[in-house]
């Protein structure tokens, strides 16, 4: 920054947007608030389904549904154990909830009344926890980097953690006609489109093998999987090559599919945006293990720590999600 732009008054300030900004790439193919949409979308065909949210509907894109639906939408204020605790009794009630807040306050505030009311007597009630892993630049008190490893501990309770609008918009009506809770790490606002290219469709508690590869195998969840095959790509000009196991569903875990991709010799990566504590490498090394299949397994993920405040790109940088980092870190593997 200049001196003349300080004395001026003119130093750019860091926007808000920059801190909780949609993680897509300039100019990057995407679709705007695609859960919001999909969730409108199911409820014409479902008159079950209702909406709830803990005074963040603009920031998980529940509003979508509330202007779609206003007559099923329920806004609880800033309260997220009644949210969950009302959910739960519409539920019992025969309805089919989605309750949205950040994944934070779910997974931090909430978990006793989601295990209890929710997963206990396995209502299906479909969490939506906004702002999921390193999302947003808030720093510890919003960025939920443990929420996966909170939840796989909780009986009956599926996890999903999607890629994009395509997951997304398919996930939501299969979620909605699925026994039992869910938890929907959500991506929000601008989503990019990424698995349109690749001949996929969602199955909840499948995982999808996106590309072959004879040198690396990269198992991945969430956003990471676009960053995945981003650095697949990247990895072809340096001639190795790269196979990309896209994982949306964490619980339950598709151990078959996965194990099938991690037999031989290939250098095994896990790529997530969560610590690489609890989450999806150790889901995967814990499924080798039991196998009895021996494999070392590089992990991709957050620290065991909290997390700086910032611009987003500059933390995923900094934490190891960026392609530029994934590519390097590969490299350095294979010697």
């Amino acid at each position: 920054m200049s001196t003349a732009a300080v004395a001026t008054g003119t130093a750019p300030k860091l926007k808000t947007s920059a801190m909780i900004a949609s993680f897509a790439d300039p100019g990057q193919k995407a679709d705007s608030a695609p859960f919001g949409h999909a969730l409108a979308a199911a409820a014409e065909s479902d008159e079950r389904i209702v909406g709830l949210t803990a005074d963040l509907g603009k920031y998980t894109d529940m509003h979508i549904f509330a202007q779609a639906h206003p007559d099923r939408f329920f806004q609880m204020g800033m309260a997220e154990q009644l949210l969950f605790g009302a959910a739960a009794g519409m539920a019992e009630a025969g309805l089919v909830p989605f309750a949205s807040t950040y994944s934070v306050f779910a997974a931090r505030r909430a978990y006793d009344f989601i295990c209890l009311d929710i997963a206990e007597p396995n209502l299906n009630v479909n969490i939506v926890g906004g702002l999921p892993g390193l999302t947003t630049g808030y720093g510890p008190s919003h960025q939920a980097t443990e929420d996966m490893a909170i939840f796989r501990g909780m009986p009956n309770l599926t996890i999903v953690d999607p890629c994009d609008s395509v997951d997304i918009a398919q996930a939501v009506p299969q979620l909605a006609a699925s026994d039992g809770p869910t938890y929907l790490r959500l991506l929000r606002g601008k989503v990019p489109t990424v698995l349109d290219e690749y001949d996929y469709e969602f199955e909840l508690g499948k995982a999808k093998v996106l590309r072959g590869g004879h040198d690396v195998v990269f198992v991945s969840s969430g956003l990471m999987t676009m960053r995945a095959l981003q650095a697949a790509a990247e990895l072809e000009k340096h001639k190795v090559d790269v196979a990309v196991v896209h994982t949306p569903t964490i619980k339950p875990f598709d151990e078959a599919t996965v194990l099938a991709e991690l037999v031989g010799d290939r250098l095994a990566v896990t790529l997530e945006n969560h610590t690489v504590v609890g989450g999806l490498f150790e889901t995967v090394a814990s499924a080798l293990v039991r196998a009895g299949q021996p494999r070392r397994v590089v992990p991709v993920g957050l620290p065991d720590e909290f997390l700086d405040a910032g611009a987003l790109p500059t933390l995923h940088a900094k934490y190891g999600l960026s392609v530029d980092r994934i590519v390097a870190k590969v490299l350095a593997e294979l010697g």
